[in-house]
């Protein structure tokens, strides 16, 4: 049996970190989509860099590759085929790209309507088994037992998942977890409500709101269907002012990209970071489209599960 530390996971045996700015070219389309060291994507494949923005990319986030990615760009061929295998066959473990330390939701099959309790992943065994922390006390009360039937809400770096699994074993020692067959069913879901999650995002930006010179970078700390926090390296502009953003809105190696024209609604300079300055942004109206890919992304952060799985925040 083997544990993986937290934060790894499946998406930590495939990304690398980029040690060297060198590694991403200015002036030039990226040869890789690039990511955070939490599987968000930072950048699609084919973004243009100026030095600024990659100077602040280096600064303030911790900028990955997907190894699989770079290895099969050399065989284009061999992707192709193997996305088209996928493609054929249900969702599997591997679709899911759950990381270690995942916040799930989980309940018994049996009886209606028991509500989902809080629970983690802790890790992963050969043959698609998972390793899950005891779900939170809930009422009425429940105590998982070898052979039940359980439904779980996971929330993975590209989508919302509901699944199905075994109890296979209530284990005490060295601490108290379940193991989890294999997921028997797993369903990707979709949500048409919105809520404000935690992020952060590379975000470029300009004042430009056509969106054709969006020559800086910045964090999107926070976001929303209806506007964003954006921390940048200094004052963007005075409240009631507009500005265009640019972010990706889908965990993946082809991420679509959300882009608005937002107006500057508070500013802050107690920002995480030093030296950062927090903008409040509230989106100006999007088109349906727009809002159906924000929504979609938001409910597919980690913090979203709460609202999923009905579980207090």
């Amino acid at each position: 049996m083997h544990f993986s530390e937290p934060g790894s996971g499946t998406a930590s045996k495939t990304l690398e970190r980029l040690a060297d700015p060198g590694q991403l070219p200015i002036e030039a389309p990226l040869p890789l989509a690039v990511f955070h060291h939490d599987g968000t994507l930072l950048l699609p494949q084919g973004r243009v860099l100026n030095s600024e923005q990659r100077d602040f990319l280096f600064a303030h986030f911790q900028p990955y590759r997907n190894r699989a990615q770079a290895e099969s760009a050399a065989n284009p061929a061999n992707t192709q085929d193997s996305l088209a295998e996928r493609a054929k066959g249900p969702l599997t473990l591997d679709d899911m790209n759950l990381a270690i330390g995942a916040l799930l939701g989980i309940r018994s099959q049996a009886g209606m309507g028991r509500e989902m309790l809080p629970s983690r992943l802790i890790g992963f065994r050969a043959g698609g088994a998972l390793f899950v922390a005891p779900p939170a006390s809930g009422k009425p009360a429940w105590e998982p037992f070898p052979g039940e039937q359980v439904e779980i809400v996971a929330i993975a770096t590209q989508a919302v998942f509901w699944l199905v699994c075994t109890v296979e074993a209530v284990c005490t020692h060295p601490f108290r977890y379940l193991v989890l067959s294999e997921p028997g069913t797993i369903r990707r879901l979709r949500e048409r409500r919105a809520v404000r999650v935690r992020t952060q995002l590379a975000v470029r930006y300009g004042v430009d709101l056509t969106g054709a010179h969006l020559d800086r970078l910045g964090i999107g700390c926070d976001i929303s269907v209806l506007g964003m926090s954006l921390a940048a390296g200094g004052k963007i502009g005075e409240l009631g002012e507009r500005i265009c953003v640019e972010f990706p809105v889908e965990a993946g190696e082809a991420g679509a990209t959300f882009q608005a024209v937002a107006v500057i609604r508070n500013l802050r300079a107690d920002t995480p970071q030093e030296g950062l300055t927090l903008h409040g942004l509230e989106f100006d109206a999007l088109c349906t489209e727009s809002q159906v890919a924000l929504k979609t992304f938001v409910f597919d952060r980690q913090d979203a599960v709460s609202y999923w799985a009905g579980m207090p925040t």
